[in-house]
């Protein structure tokens, strides 16, 4: 997959865990950190409920946005940490305790973050609170 490609893929599998409610969505860029994949999502599930609405909006919106298929998917989120494989694009769900016992954001904090637009419509950005939200860097 074109970088360009994986960047776009990160940021929608972002767009459609925050549209699923899951929190503290992070895109990180780690293409010359880890040999593992270029970006990891990382989000937060508040429940076993919850994880599974995220794991199965996020498959079908990128697969009817992309047509993209995960070429694995750990669903086992009643231990709180599931995980969508794009190769590309790794995407953690995990539950809180989970998230900050395995310090997901810790191990990378030094990679660049990634924004990803919530409202595509440009020329409303700013005149309608909370329509446009970037992750914070």
């Amino acid at each position: 997959m074109v970088a360009n490609d994986a960047m776009e893929l990160a940021r929608m599998c972002a767009r459609a865990a925050d549209d699923a409610k899951a929190e503290n969505v992070r895109v990180y860029d780690l293409r010359g950190m880890s040999s593992l994949t270029d970006f990891m999502v990382v989000c937060t599930g508040l429940s076993v409920p919850h994880l599974r609405a995220v794991i199965r909006e996020l498959e079908e919106a990128v697969r009817e946005k992309a047509g993209a298929l995960p070429t694995y998917v750990e669903d086992t989120p009643v231990a709180l940490w599931s995980v969508v494989d794009y190769i590309d694009v790794m995407v953690h769900i995990m539950g809180q305790e989970t998230r900050e016992f395995y310090g997901m954001d810790t191990l990378w904090k030094d990679a660049p973050v990634v924004e990803y637009v919530i409202c595509p419509m440009p020329e409303i950005w700013g005149l309608v609170p909370g329509l446009f939200r970037t992750q914070p860097l």
